[in-house]
């Protein structure tokens, strides 16, 4: 079974954790969320949300995807914390799958490894790093080797369900999908 970490910022996209952790978790995947202290996440919209553990506790631990919600400041966060930088770059080292949606795809650019890579976003945020390596897409989801970038909260249901085909298998992400009544 495939183990999920879900890292939250202060100021994250509530849809965005939710939804990836709703639906990862509906498709059997064991899901840890971390927030990066021991408070309770205050999400951009005013919702708390109460992380399993911090990131201080997972740091020794291995996870087949690592996938980061967007929102702002939840981004900025993101980006900026010493200790989900290693995890980004340990992972993506060892050929282990990490995703990001809306603003958080700036905290993968942070750690060098969009570098030659075609990655989406929320609309401005690539363009507005001093990176011209990165190839900006448009797509509400676009996956360049083992990083898998979405563009926000109103592609966050799909973002997920590619998540849950990528672990899992397209059996899996139909399973779920059907679940949604979409």
């Amino acid at each position: 079974m495939s183990h999920v970490l879900v890292p939250l910022a202060q100021g994250c996209e509530e849809l965005e954790a939710i939804t990836i952790t709703d639906l990862l978790v509906r498709a059997g995947i064991t899901v840890t969320t971390c927030g990066l202290d021991e408070q309770p996440v205050k999400a951009s919209r005013g919702i708390t949300i109460i992380p399993d553990t911090s990131i201080d506790k997972v740091l020794n631990d291995a996870f087949d995807l690592i996938v980061l919600p967007g929102g702002l400041p939840g981004a900025d966060h993101l980006r900026d914390n010493e200790h989900l930088q290693t995890l980004i770059k340990k992972q993506a080292a060892d050929n282990k799958y990490v995703a990001a949606i809306c603003a958080a795809p700036k905290a993968l650019a942070q750690a060098g490894i969009l570098e030659g890579k075609t990655a989406t976003a929320y609309p401005g945020v690539l363009n507005a790093l001093d990176n011209t390596s990165i190839t900006i897409s448009e797509n509400a989801v676009e996956i360049d080797g083992n990083i898998v970038t979405s563009r926000g909260p109103g592609t966050a249901m799909d973002f997920a369900l590619c998540l849950i085909e990528l672990l899992e298998g397209k059996v899996k992400r139909e399973e779920v999908n059907e679940q949604l009544v979409r």
